[in-house]
C-alpha cells in the first residue's frame, strides 16, 4: 500500500478529517547499517488517501530539532482534534544525550494536519516512579514510556492518554501495562496508575489503541514474541497483534485475556481504522525476519470484525 524506495517505513497511525484519511508513519532513510539502525534516525512522514488503499505522499510532518530535548529521533504517537478545532499530535522522542533508553513524550499542533509547530521546550509529561519503571541511571527517564494514544473521555470529563509502560516490581517480559494519564485541557497532564495489571505474559504493550467497535470497547496492541514470556509463547505461538474486550474506554483491561490476531502473525503496529462504509480494518507493517524491503512498508488494509469480542479477519476483504 505504501512503500518508499529510499526509506524504511514502519509504525503508523491514521486520522480521519471527514474527507480524507491522513496516515502518519515513521520513516528513515535506507542505509547500509540495516533496518535496525532506523530507530535513531526516525522522523514522521505523512500521506493522504480517500480509500485507505491509494496514498499520496505529503511533506514530512515532524522531525528532530538540533539542540532541543527531542534532537535525535521522533517516534510513534497519535493525533486528536481539540475543542477549538485544532489538531494536536502527541509523539514520542529520544535525544542525543539519552539515546534509545530515554523516551519522552511531546506535543505539536496544526491547523491543517500538514504544518506542525511544537508546543513548549521540554517534554510534555514525565514518568511517575510510583507505578512505572524508570531508567536505572535517571529516575526522570524510562526506556519504556512511549506511543501515546489520546482519547476524549466518553462522558465529557476531559481527556485520557494511554502509554506503553512497564510496571514497578514485575519481572521482565511480564511487566507490560497500559500506562495512564489524564488532562482537562490537553496541555497539563496528571500521571495516574495503570489501567491493567502486570503478569499477563507481555513485556510491552506497544502502539496501544482503544476503539469502540459495534458498541464494544476494545483494546488493541502489539507485542513482539521476543517480548513475551516463554510460557505465553508456548501457549499461543508467535503473534504480534493482540486484542481484548473491556467494559469502558478505560477498561479495566484484563490483558491476560488478550487473544492474538492470527490472520497475520507478523502484523505490527497496526492502526484499527473505520472505513467509510462503517466496517473496520487493520493497517500496519509486517515485522519479518530478516527485516527487508517487504517488511518496511505499510500493507493493504485487512478487513476485520469482532467474534466473541475479539478481532478476526473477514473471510472476504
Amino acid at each position: 500500500m505504501l512503500r518508499l524506495a529510499g526509506h524504511w517505513v514502519w509504525d503508523s497511525w491514521v486520522v480521519d478529517d471527514g474527507e480524507d484519511f491522513h496516515l502518519f508513519f515513521l520513516k528513515a532513510e535506507r542505509s547500509e547499517a540495516g533496518p535496525s539502525s532506523r530507530h535513531t534516525r526516525a522522523i514522521v512522514g505523512h500521506a493522504v488517501s480517500g480509500d485507505l488503499v491509494t496514498w499520496r505522499e505529503c511533506p514530512d510532518a515532524l522531525g528532530p530539532v538540533a539542540g532541543a530535548w527531542d534532537d535525535l529521533a521522533i517516534w510513534t504517537g497519535s493525533v486528536v482534534r481539540d475543542d477549538e478545532g485544532r489538531w494536536r499530535l502527541f509523539y514520542t522522542a529520544i535525544s542525543e544525550g539519552g539515546g534509545l533508553t530515554d523516551q519522552r513524550l511531546g506535543l505539536a499542533v496544526s491547523d491543517d494536519l500538514t504544518t506542525w509547530h511544537r508546543v513548549g521546550v521540554a517534554p510534555l509529561i514525565g514518568i511517575d516512579p510510583r507505578w512505572y519503571k524508570t531508567h536505572p541511571q535517571d529516575v526522570a527517564a524510562s526506556e519504556t514510556w512511549r506511543d501515546p494514544q489520546v482519547l476524549r473521555d466518553p462522558d465529557g470529563d476531559g481527556w485520557h492518554m494511554l502509554v506503553t509502560a512497564r510496571a514497578v516490581g514485575a519481572d521482565r517480559n511480564d511487566d507490560g501495562v497500559v500506562g495512564h494519564a489524564r488532562s482537562r485541557d490537553l496541555a497539563t497532564w496528571e500521571v495516574c496508575s495503570p489501567l491493567s495489571q502486570p503478569g499477563s505474559g507481555f513485556g510491552q504493550l506497544e502502539v496501544i489503541q482503544v476503539r469502540q467497535v459495534d458498541g464494544q470497547w476494545l483494546l488493541v496492541f502489539t507485542c513482539h514474541p521476543d517480548e513475551q514470556t516463554d510460557e505465553h509463547r508456548a501457549r499461543f505461538g508467535d503473534f504480534c497483534t493482540w486484542s481484548v474486550p473491556g467494559g469502558s474506554a478505560l477498561g479495566p483491561w484484563d490483558v491476560a485475556a488478550a487473544r492474538p490476531f492470527t490472520a497475520a502473525p507478523t502484523l505490527f503496529a497496526a492502526p484499527l481504522v473505520q472505513r467509510r462504509d462503517g466496517s473496520w480494518c487493520l493497517i500496519g507493517f509486517l515485522n519479518r525476519e530478516p527485516e527487508g524491503i517487504d517488511a518496511m512498508e505499510i500493507i493493504d488494509p485487512i478487513v476485520v470484525h469482532l467474534e466473541d469480542g475479539y478481532l478476526v479477519a473477514d473471510e472476504q476483504g
